[in-house]
C-alpha cells in the first residue's frame, strides 16, 4: 500500500461517509469553552439526547462487532482501528468524517450547542485530521443561529483537509428556508460541499413508526426529499449554482421518482417559485450527488437501467458508513461487471468533483 492509502496499481477509493466517534463527552473538555464545563463535569451531561425508540442490530451502539474495542468504547473511536478496518482492510484512499455528535439537534441551551459543535470541530482537526492525511473532515454548526454558525464555517472553512459543511436532516426544519442562507453562503465563499445526514430525530412522514425496519426503509429517504424539494423551491440552488449538497446514508434507488414527481409538479405548479429557473431535475442531477450507502442489492442490468432512469452517471458517490452494523464494502457495493469507467466515477470521479481538489493528496 502507497503513503496515500491506495493499493498500488489498484483504483483510488473515496469514502464519502466515516464517522468518528468520542470516547467520552468529556474528550470535548479541552477544546470547550471552560465556562459550560460545569455542565460535564459536575451536572452529568452526555450529550446531545437521541429520541430513537428502536434498539439497533449490531453492538451497543450499532458499531459492527468484528469493528468495536474490546472495552465496548463508542463505535469509529480508535484511529489506529480506523486505519486497520477502513484503510488497510477495505483498501479506501480517502475517508471523509462526519462524526456522530449532532448540536443541531439540540431543542435548547443553543449558545451551549454553538460553542460544542466549535469545540468538537477542534476536537476532529487535532485527533483525527492532524495525525492521519488520509482523512478529510467536516465543520459541525449548531443551525439554530445561521449567523454564529457561517463564523464557525469561515473560521475553520480554508483548513486544507476540511471539505463540507455539515447538517444533520431532521425533519422538522426545512434547510431550504431563507432563515438558513447565511450557512449556505458560507459554504460557497469557503469552497465546501453541504452535507445532509440522517441523525436519531429524523421521523418517517407519521413519526417513528413501530418498527425500525419501517423507519431505516422510509422516514430517511422521504426526509431527504423533503430537504432537497425545500431547498429547490426556494431557490436555494438557483442562488448558489455552484452550491454541491451531498446526500448521505439514504440509498438511492428513489432519486428517479423524485426527479420525475418534482418535475411533473414543476410543469404544473412552477407559477408558485417563478425564482426557479431550471427542472428539478437538471438542478439535482447539476449540484446534488448520493452516497451509494445503504446500497440497494441490484443486478448489473438493473443498476444501469436506473442510472439511464437518473440520465446521468455523475450523482453517486461510494461510501461505506464505518463503522455501522450495515456498512458497505467498496468490493461488494457495486455490482460485479459494470464498465471501469463507471466504476471509477463512482469510487472516487464523482466525490472529487462534488468536494474539490482538497479531497486528494
Amino acid at each position: 500500500m502507497s503513503q496515500s492509502g491506495s493499493v498500488v496499481g489498484g483504483p483510488t477509493i473515496v469514502d464519502a461517509d466515516v464517522h468518528e466517534g468520542l470516547k467520552s463527552i468529556r474528550d470535548l473538555l479541552p477544546h470547550l469553552d471552560p465556562k459550560w464545563h460545569n455542565h460535564i463535569t459536575q451536572y452529568g451531561w452526555q450529550g446531545p439526547a437521541n429520541p430513537l425508540p428502536y434498539v439497533v442490530l449490531s453492538g451497543e451502539d450499532g458499531t459492527r462487532i468484528d469493528w468495536m474495542l474490546e472495552d465496548k468504547s463508542m463505535r469509529g473511536s480508535d484511529l489506529n482501528l480506523m486505519r486497520k478496518h477502513l484503510f488497510e482492510g477495505e483498501q479506501i484512499t480517502v475517508g471523509i468524517l462526519n462524526g456522530d455528535f449532532r448540536p443541531s439537534t439540540m431543542q435548547g441551551w443553543h449558545e451551549f450547542a454553538a460553542d460544542l459543535a466549535a469545540a468538537y470541530n477542534d476536537w476532529q482537526i487535532a485527533v483525527w485530521l492532524d495525525p492521519e492525511p488520509r482523512l478529510r473532515g467536516a465543520i459541525h454548526v449548531a443551525s439554530h443561529d445561521p449567523q454564529i454558525a457561517a463564523r464557525e464555517i469561515d473560521r475553520l472553512g480554508q483548513h486544507p483537509q476540511i471539505v463540507q459543511a455539515f447538517l444533520p436532516a431532521i425533519n422538522d426544519r426545512e434547510y431550504g428556508d431563507p432563515y438558513y442562507l447565511p450557512i449556505f453562503e458560507a459554504a460557497v465563499r469557503n469552497d465546501l460541499a453541504v452535507t445532509l445526514h440522517h441523525c436519531g430525530h429524523t421521523r418517517s412522514a407519521l413519526g417513528y413508526p413501530r418498527y425500525q425496519i419501517e423507519w431505516h426503509a422510509t422516514a430517511i429517504p422521504q426526509t431527504m426529499m423533503c430537504q432537497l424539494a425545500s431547498m429547490i423551491c426556494n431557490g436555494v440552488f438557483d442562488r448558489f449554482p455552484e452550491l454541491k449538497v451531498v446526500v448521505l446514508e439514504s440509498g438511492f434507488t428513489w432519486i428517479p421518482h423524485f426527479m420525475w414527481r418534482m418535475d411533473e409538479h414543476f410543469r404544473s405548479l412552477r407559477v408558485e417559485i417563478p425564482w426557479v429557473k431550471r427542472k428539478p431535475s437538471d438542478i439535482l442531477r447539476a449540484q446534488v450527488r448520493v452516497s451509494t450507502q445503504p446500497a440497494e442489492t441490484l443486478s448489473k442490468r438493473q443498476f444501469l437501467g436506473l442510472l439511464d432512469q437518473m440520465e446521468t452517471e455523475d450523482m453517486l458517490v461510494f461510501s461505506t458508513d464505518y463503522p455501522h452494523w450495515d456498512s458497505d464494502s467498496p468490493s461488494r457495493a457495486l455490482p460485479a461487471g459494470l464498465p471501469d469507467g463507471l466504476q471509477q466515477k463512482i469510487l472516487s470521479g464523482n466525490a472529487v468533483a462534488a468536494f474539490g481538489p482538497r479531497l486528494l493528496p
